[in-house]
């Protein structure tokens, strides 16, 4: 079964000053002698529309969903089908994000992760292969039609208040306040010398400051501040490579992206804490039959070290196996807010909302407060938990959790003696 693909718009992207059929007009306005004339973009538009149209293929879930390995990775946009394997091991984000929602709706997450999504669509548009069949949903069957349909509503509605807009005076601040706090560790320093109580002071100055420095780059790495992304990533490697000593590309585009589409295990980098903390049900039992390998080990403890935001948002919520739950529900589900207060939202960099960060997280974080309502109305709406929790309770939950997982560890290993 078939379909024709209409064209949008004029139906043409090609400058009329370019369109030039190779024949030149008489001075009485006739064409020449070759019989063909110079045609408006428009009118050459109108001339294609009259031809035969591309037809496409239209696809059932069923057959999307089978193709979802690493090596045949299908998915869907807007009802659109994209084959997207051969460009995988291209794609900014890195290959493992397409291939967590490979056989898939991928509506929301692609608009949840790209800021300009007319750009990206130039890349969606040699990948295009078909179309679900006009009986099919929006999306899979097991999903909830009506949530997903609330949600699109609600980011629409978020676009026109302009939340996904950053105002550059606060990350100017921002900014601004890190370079303080690090001049003033130096002239402390050239003045009052290295003594003890010097030093543990100048000590907690940096340690602040690299911190507020790692919220800045955070928000950098996900485009939130900045409409071109070429100036996020170049203020991300100022910040990272002059105020942090750090490598911008270490693994970050890949991490953080990989993080926000998927809070379930083993998908989510910030719940994968292995191996001398595993979390949830699943991650003691499958970490204690494996052996990891020392590179990896420490490139988990070293990420985890620079974000404990992350593991208190995640470690005492719900952390399972792909459920193809809609985007809305897997965020709101693995993922959890601590109390605002003007204290709480500067020592987290705004990640003490980390429901609103996961569901907009190309959105600049002083706005997440604004929408944190009607994100709360949406799950009330659909019966499902907003959980937020005070600063020191979500700190508490964190050691609950590691000695709940402490035992599953344990069990684990006692019934498997031989490894």
């Amino acid at each position: 079964m078939t379909f024709e693909e209409k064209p949008e718009g004029n139906g043409s992207l090609i400058d009329e000053n370019q369109l030039d059929l190779g024949a030149k007009h008489q001075p009485n306005g006739k064409p020449g002698a070759s019989g063909k004339a110079k045609l408006s973009a428009r009118q050459e538009a109108n001339a294609k529309c009259d031809l035969p149209r591309k037809s496409l293929n239209t696809y059932t879930w069923q057959e999307i969903q089978r193709h979802n390995q690493k090596t045949d990775q299908w998915l869907v946009i807007n009802r659109k089908v994209y084959d997207v394997t051969g460009w995988a091991d291209r794609h900014p984000g890195g290959r493992k994000v397409l291939h967590c929602y490979a056989g898939e709706d991928a509506t929301d997450v692609f608009g949840a992760m790209h800021p300009d999504p007319d750009i990206v669509r130039l890349y969606l548009k040699p990948l295009l292969i078909g179309e679900l069949a006009p009986e099919e949903p929006n999306q899979e069957r097991n999903k909830n039609t009506r949530l997903v349909e609330d949600f699109q509503e609600l980011r629409r509605t978020l676009e026109t208040m302009n939340m996904f807009n950053a105002n550059l005076g606060f990350f100017f601040l921002h900014l601004a306040h890190i370079l303080i706090l690090e001049a003033l560790a130096w002239v402390i320093v050239w003045h009052f010398g290295s003594g003890w109580l010097i030093t543990i002071f100048i000590y907690f100055l940096l340690m602040v400051a690299q911190a507020q420095g790692l919220f800045l780059q955070h928000d950098m790495g996900h485009l939130s501040i900045f409409k071109k992304s070429k100036w996020n990533r170049l203020m991300q490697k100022f910040v990272m490579g002059h105020l942090k000593v750090q490598n911008a590309d270490w693994k970050w585009s890949n991490r953080r992206w990989q993080d926000s589409p998927n809070t379930i295990y083993p998908k989510d980098p910030d719940i994968k804490v292995g191996p001398f903390f595993v979390i949830g049900d699943l991650q003691p039992v499958k970490v204690c039959l494996q052996i990891l390998s020392t590179r990896e080990m420490f490139q988990e403890l070293n990420f985890q070290a620079i974000f404990p935001q992350d593991i208190m948002s995640h470690t005492s919520m719900k952390i399972s196996k792909e459920e193809n739950q809609d985007w809305f529900s897997s965020q709101v589900l693995a993922t959890c807010n601590v109390e605002q207060s003007f204290f709480n939202d500067w020592f987290t960099g705004h990640l003490n909302f980390q429901i609103e960060h996961h569901l907009f997280p190309t959105m600049p974080h002083h706005n997440y407060h604004k929408v944190a309502s009607l994100v709360k109305s949406l799950c009330a709406k659909h019966g499902l938990p907003y959980v937020k929790k005070p600063m020191m309770k979500a700190f508490g939950d964190i050691l609950r959790a590691l000695k709940k997982s402490t035992a599953l560890w344990m069990d684990a290993y006692y019934s498997h003696p031989e490894t």
